[in-house]
């Protein structure tokens, strides 16, 4: 059975409709932005905390990470994600729920097998560029004293 390109691209086209851009890029503004939002709040509280500046970066991150590691858990952010799409992407979020999400789908395999060895599979990549390309950018100022 053959099938002519006008016609696998009419039921491509009719099985997959288009999304609404518009509608999809506002959410993701949106959604993004009252996690951003969330951050800033985070921020403000360590710094009236009395915490010094390092200690309120590390400690909104720790927060954001820990805070999306248990809605990812509870199958909240999930929910979330599905209408902010890059939203949920942009901010250290997503990390976390790139990190936790195959935790979670594996664990029946037990500790080991499932969830340790599963966890990094979306994230490891990310980290093995982070640290490789960081590598290399020092080297680089290193070599040429640009620092």
């Amino acid at each position: 059975m053959s099938i002519s390109k006008d016609d696998y691209s009419k039921m491509t086209d009719k099985a997959s409709p288009n999304s609404p851009i518009f509608l999809n890029c506002l959410k993701a503004f949106i959604i993004g932005g009252l996690i951003c939002t969330l951050g800033q709040l985070i921020m403000e509280l360590l710094k009236n905390a009395g915490l010094g500046e390092k200690e309120v970066q590390a400690g909104t991150s720790s927060i954001l990470i820990i805070l999306t590691a248990i809605l990812t858990g509870i199958g909240v952010f999930d929910k979330i994600a599905r209408h902010a799409g890059a939203g949920t992407i942009v901010p250290i979020t997503g990390f976390a729920n790139s990190v936790v999400s195959p935790a979670l789908e594996f664990k029946h395999e037990g500790f080991i097998l499932g969830t340790a060895a599963q966890m990094f599979t979306i994230a490891g990549p990310v980290i093995v560029y982070g640290i490789g390309s960081s590598f290399l950018y020092g080297l680089i100022i290193y070599i040429f004293k640009l620092y």
